[in-house]
């Protein structure tokens, strides 16, 4: 979770500059059959842990078309999260081997599983991550800020962690006596490797690779596309979230471990220069910029090319629809880049 590098930032900013890309419609390629299920537990030889990166070794292989349960870790140490009340058992043994052996950390906090290779995937391609199903791994999550992080350091200047437990039979988090909070899990960080130019990235920011996009549409049930920047796309998960509201203003949300199950499709039919998403109710555009007013006008921008290009509309219409339809949502404020982004329902679509 620490803040975006210069060099990122600069290449960020000139990216958004350039011109939408045309776009094959969201969601109306058919999916090839599943293939082969793979299982990816996390484990010292299965995680990158802080960063994305172009030249990471893959730890799985898999075609377009397979399915990929995995497993991920909390956002955290044993010895942080015993400090704050978990008990020594609790604690997973996967969590305490990758801190006791992995030492290649950083620039991020992440603890990601992959890189996985999907087959065929190259620059200029879309990845299409269907994701099935998403499963608590433990029973309780944490939330934390520090005098450093979050949206009010100058409120908060001193750190905390809140352990919380989580009931799974009713899908709540016991936040305090009388306060449950929904759950609906998903996973902070889905994202593929950066451009080669742009080196190791830090897991914290989200960016044209998606990463740590903290948006908490993407639950079970619901697609993300993410551009492919480098042969075989080199997807890594992580950053579970119980639940999540928008902004995570605190710099955490209800961080947890879980286990998903992903189907990975190469689109060679789609081609973008931002990640967008689809859930079964609506189409998601997003923008990603460290101003929170160009990330705005990002994904308002990305909605317009949206309808115009998929939905035959004028881009006058097109920006009447987004203000008379679309809601425009802060997906996050506190990742060194701000995320924004912007519901289009498809029930409006006859």
């Amino acid at each position: 979770m620490s803040r975006m590098q210069p060099a990122l930032a600069a290449l960020g900013a000139a990216l958004c500059a350039i011109p939408s890309l045309a776009v094959a419609q969201m969601g109306t390629a058919s999916a090839p059959p599943a293939g082969h299920l793979y299982h990816l537990p996390p484990t010292p030889h299965t995680v990158a842990w802080g960063y994305y990166w172009s030249q990471a070794k893959p730890v799985l292989r898999v075609k377009s078309g397979d399915e990929v349960e995995v497993g991920t870790l909390i956002t955290s140490t044993p010895k942080r999260l015993e400090g704050a009340g978990v008990a020594p058992g609790d604690v997973q043994q996967s969590l305490r081997d990758i801190a006791d052996s992995v030492t290649d950390h950083g620039p991020g906090g992440h603890i990601l599983t992959g890189p996985i290779y999907v087959e065929g995937a190259d620059s200029g391609d879309v990845l299409e991550v269907r994701i099935e199903k998403i499963d608590l791994a433990i029973p309780y999550a944490y939330n934390a800020f520090g005098p450093r992080s979050g949206y009010l350091p100058e409120d908060f200047h001193y750190s905390r962690m809140k352990i919380i437990p989580l009931d799974k039979e009713r899908m709540v988090a016991h936040f305090a006596p009388g306060i449950d909070i929904p759950l609906h899990p998903f996973f902070g960080s889905i994202g593929d490797a950066p451009p080669a130019a742009m080196g190791r990235v830090s897991s914290a920011p989200p960016g044209i690779f998606a990463g740590n996009l903290d948006n908490k549409e993407l639950v079970a049930g619901t697609t993300l596309y993410i551009p492919v920047w480098t042969k075989g796309a080199l997807l890594e998960i992580g950053d579970g979230h119980a639940g999540q509201g928008n902004g995570e203003v605190d710099i955490t949300a209800l961080e947890t471990s879980l286990t998903g199950r992903f189907q990975l499709i190469v689109r060679k039919d789609m081609h973008l220069d931002w990640p967008r998403a689809e859930t079964p109710t609506h189409y998601i555009t997003m923008g990603i910029d460290s101003n929170l007013v160009v990330a705005t006008k990002n994904a308002i921008r990305q909605a317009i090319d949206f309808l115009v290009t998929q939905k035959g509309l004028s881009r006058d219409d097109a920006y009447m629809l987004v203000s008379t339809s679309s809601d425009v949502d802060i997906t996050e404020l506190v990742d060194g880049t701000l995320g924004v982004h912007v519901m289009i329902p498809k029930d409006i679509f006859k």
